[in-house]
């Protein structure tokens, strides 16, 4: 009986210790779970904050759409689209014969580009500080939603500009930023500046209708100055 006994301690003793070492492979599951679950939350961290950052980053594109009469009494829709990242308002003007001419206003690189309808050229001018408070105007609207302008006959102020294209003055588009080379892509770009008309001698080339949010309407006809 004692050796029974004793033999029975034996096999208890005996098979003590693998209970105890059972509980060593569950210690290292917990800790690789928890490594894991650990690693999982600042993943997950990581792609909110960065999602985050680039949402509060993105350049946000507003347009203004503003209906207008022009000096002839036609008339015209236009859409101004402003984008703060690039400091540009770019003009987009339908003729009532469906023609698009496009007018970027460019206040990082301090230019106004005109690209009129159906034709193959841009004329380049530096911006002034008239040119700037637009600019201004229309990242105010920008900022206040205002998608949408109709502009009063009576309330609007009508002026003619005179810009005369200095012929063999082409310009480099490189030197220009990229909002002018992506407009005049492939097409030759040419240096224009204000003067007071053609006078007698000389022929308007092409005149352009374009109004602003400020209640302004300019007629800016183009002609060629002298060699």
């Amino acid at each position: 009986m004692e050796e029974e006994r004793s033999s029975a301690g034996n096999t208890t003793s005996a098979e003590r210790p693998p209970l105890a070492e059972s509980k060593t492979p569950s210690r290292i599951l917990w800790v690789i779970l928890s490594v894991i679950l650990f690693f999982a939350i600042v993943g997950i961290s990581v792609v909110v904050i960065f999602s985050f950052t680039h949402r509060t980053t993105k350049p946000v594109l507003q347009i203004v759409r503003l209906t207008f009469q022009n000096h002839q009494g036609s008339q015209t829709n236009q859409s101004a689209f402003v984008d703060k990242s690039k400091n540009t308002v770019t003009y987009h003007v339908t003729s009532p014969s469906n023609h698009t001419t496009v007018v970027l206003f460019d206040s990082k690189n301090g230019y106004v580009c005109y690209k009129p309808a159906d034709q193959n050229a841009c004329y380049l001018r530096k911006m002034d500080d008239w040119d700037l408070e637009n600019v201004q105007i229309s990242f105010n609207l920008s900022e206040h939603r205002v998608n949408q302008l109709l502009l009063q006959n009576n309330q609007t102020k009508y002026y003619r500009e005179f810009l005369g294209i200095l012929p063999g003055r082409q310009a480099n588009a490189r030197s220009l930023g990229d909002a002018i080379q992506t407009l005049c892509e492939q097409t030759s770009i040419y240096w224009v500046r204000k003067g007071d008309g053609p006078g007698k001698k000389r022929l308007i080339y092409l005149c352009i209708d374009i109004c602003f949010p400020s209640n302004i309407c300019l007629s800016v006809c183009f002609y060629y100055l002298p060699d």
